[in-house]
């Protein structure tokens, strides 16, 4: 039972978009058996890599949702989470790594360390995920993995070790030296299946030997067995293994391996690491709150025999019900068994365990803590734990970003109305980063995501999967409003009709928070409102938060103080109260001076040195900042911040500045204000819609 537990992996592979985490992942399926044949990403065979299963994404070339899968290395069990690079579906490589014991970064040896590599590493450091790094495409031109290497140190602040060197870059790349079996290694054969294992090349040697020299240094630090064998000069093998293994695990050492997964060079290397380097799930120390002892902290333990406790990572809806993603962390799971959702205490059975390879299902009759199955036809939501009963207990969900870009979608029959409808319950139960609702004022749908790629996909989706035909309106900006300075309030809410009426006085001031955040501050003395009802005061101002009387949008880094007020023995209650502070917010607000904001996104332009010119010019115009600009041989990367109103459009811009040989991916970074005369035409704007019964 230890040795199946000590035997599992469960990793997910990350990386910045087109560095090659689909195709490795294919290689790997064909090493272990899985599949038979390799396919590739954009296949001119029209089938596609295993792990996009949805059409979208074979015709795009590109990873929307992420997909799981499975597979046995030399005794060693792999659970793998493909996930996607664009920044636009994050909330894919949020619920992988939510839920993974460790991963594989990838990094393109010519792009090296990208704007979506630094997304994804602050994600893993955010769930302490140890990992290993490789470096794909050095058979590119202008390939050099250790200038990646060094990019791993600047930029991501990681102790990156190289556990290999190339032999040849570019079109000579040919294979890897094994720094610590001191062994060149060629993979051979129509697929790179043969690994013939030669001598390093002489003209390598001192180089090789110095980079050894690197690595005893660097992993020696986690082993003091090692250390002593590096002074008696009788180092093993074993003793660099057990010492790398104990960097990664820690979180203090990230090794390096290299190789080209479309050439099939490295890959086998790398599933060698994964077993030898990764943790396996008694390695990590996973925490849940015990709802029944004021959610103090449970360490779960990875052992079948304790009571159960999974957690619901992802979702998919299926024509024939919902799939559930599970992960078992403690206990075991078996087909029959009564399951408890502890955030709704409903109680659920398990019909069917399956375990996934991309899309197609393989039953199960039971699963065990380190596991990671599905569950047929069950309602419940992303981030729900599960138990058997005998604990009470919940696990921290995941980060979920706020969307930032808002489209309005109209059906154009009946029967896409209803089809639409279908589409949105699905979609938003599936991805807690896509939004749906009904503009109160126009009727209008509304959807909101991260981007506009984003929001394109579930339309298309829409269209394909839901024969929803639906016409988008123009993209709306998430705008938020502030206030700016301090504004006093002192409101009565009287109302009297037959019986007892409503009465209630809230008196105090707003202003803006230091911290950003809504605050509210009870600095009432001499109880001239009573204790049960400051609550529903502070409910009353929160209720105002959600729509800014400016333009409409929801109000941020707002500082409520009430000092005074005043109640009535039968006519105050909850509700007069919550009314009264309606009104306070409505008589102070404007007294405040509110401001829009709008949010700035974090672009990174990457493309030939010769359209520099062009793109930095495109980023002007866009009242953008540009933050860095940096020249690599051929190709150049432009980091700037720029509102996200300008940045509709801007893919087919750049296309036709760039002759298409440039790409771009953006991110929420932050909120500022709106300059004055764009406010203003937003002010005007508003104040005509709502005059006229309606927002656009």
């Amino acid at each position: 039972m230890k040795n199946e537990i000590k035997n599992l992996r469960n990793i997910g592979i990350s990386a910045h978009i087109d560095s090659g985490k689909t195709t490795l992942t294919e290689r790997i399926l064909f090493y272990t058996d899985r599949i038979f044949a390799i396919h590739e990403v954009k296949g001119k065979d029209g089938v596609g890599a295993t792990m996009d299963s949805m059409e979208l994404e074979r015709e795009r070339g590109i990873t929307i949702a992420s997909a799981a899968t499975h597979c046995e290395w030399k005794g060693h069990k792999i659970n793998i989470i493909d996930t996607p690079g664009h920044v636009d579906f994050t909330i894919e490589v949020e619920r992988a790594l939510r839920v993974m014991d460790g991963a594989i970064l990838i990094l393109c040896s010519v792009g090296g360390v990208q704007s979506q590599s630094i997304t994804v590493d602050r994600q893993m450091k955010r769930y302490e995920v140890p990992r290993i790094a490789f470096i794909n495409k050095c058979d590119r031109s202008g390939a050099d993995p250790y200038k990646v290497v060094g990019q791993l140190h600047e930029k991501l602040s990681l102790n990156a070790v190289l556990m290999q060197i190339p032999i040849g870059l570019e079109s000579n790349f040919e294979g890897v030296v094994d720094l610590v079996a001191m062994k060149a290694l060629y993979f051979e054969g129509p697929n790179g299946e043969k690994i013939r294992v030669d001598d390093i090349p002489d003209h390598l040697m001192e180089e090789a030997l110095a980079r050894r020299e690197e690595l005893l240094d660097a992993v020696s630090m986690f082993s003091d067995e090692l250390m002593e064998a590096i002074f008696e000069e009788a180092v093993t093998e074993e003793l660099i293994f057990e010492a790398v293994r104990k960097g990664t695990i820690s979180r203090l050492l990230v090794p390096v391996f290299m190789g080209s997964a479309y050439k099939n060079i490295g890959v086998q290397t790398v599933l060698d690491a994964i077993n030898r380097y990764l943790p396996d799930p008694a390695d990590i120390t996973n925490t849940a709150l015990d709802l029944d002892r004021d959610e103090e902290e449970v360490t779960l333990e990875t052992d079948p025999e304790k009571p159960l406790v999974a957690i619901a990572f992802k979702l998919e809806v299926t024509p024939y019900g919902q799939l559930t993603y599970l992960r078992v962390y403690q206990g075991a799971v078996k087909k029959g068994d009564d399951l408890v959702i502890t955030r709704t205490g409903r109680k659920i059975k398990v019909g069917r365990l399956v375990r996934m390879h991309a899309n197609q299902m393989e039953d199960r009759a039971s699963a065990r803590a380190g596991d990671i199955v599905a569950l047929f036809g069950v309602e419940c939501s992303s981030g729900d734990t599960f138990t058997d009963g005998k604990m009470n207990v919940s696990m921290s969900s995941m980060f979920v970003p706020e969307p930032v870009i808002s489209l309005t979608i109209t059906p154009e029959d009946n029967k896409s109305q209803n089809n639409m409808s279908k589409a949105l319950g699905r979609f938003t139960r599936e991805d807690p980063t896509f939004r749906s609702h009904v503009d109160p004022e126009s009727k209008e749908t509304i959807i909101s995501g991260m981007g506009e790629l984003h929001l394109e996909v579930y339309v298309e989706r829409m269209k394909r999967e839901f024969q929803a035909n639906v016409v988008t309106g123009m993209p709306q900006v998430a705008y938020r409003e502030a206030i700016t300075c301090h504004a006093p309030f002192d409101y009565i809410h009287k109302k009297q009709t037959g019986g007892s009426g409503q009465f209630g006085r809230v008196a105090g001031f707003m202003e803006p928070s230091e911290e950003g955040e809504y605050e509210f501050i009870n600095a009432i003395k001499g109880g001239s409102i009573p204790t049960e009802y400051i609550s529903a005061v502070d409910k009353g101002f929160q209720s105002c938060l959600i729509k800014g009387k400016l333009i409409g949008f929801p109000v941020l880094g707002m500082s409520i103080t009430v000092n005074d007020g005043k109640s009535h023995s039968v006519d105050s209650s909850e509700m007069a109260f919550s009314q009264a502070a309606m009104g306070a917010f409505r008589q102070a607000y404007m007294k405040a001076k509110p401001v829009v904001l709008e949010p700035i996104m974090k672009v990174s332009v990457e493309g030939p040195s010769e359209f520099q010119g062009n793109v930095m010019a495109s980023i002007n115009q866009r009242r953008g900042i540009i933050l860095s600009n940096t020249e690599d041989g051929a190709d150049s990367t432009t980091e700037a911040e720029v509102p996200l109103a300008e940045m509709f459009g801007y893919a087919t811009t750049l296309r036709s500045l760039t002759q298409g040989k440039a790409e771009f991916t953006m991110e929420f970074s932050k909120y500022t204000r709106l300059p004055e005369s764009l406010s203003e035409e937003l002010i005007i704007n508003a104040k005509k819609n709502s005059k006229g019964g309606g927002k656009s």
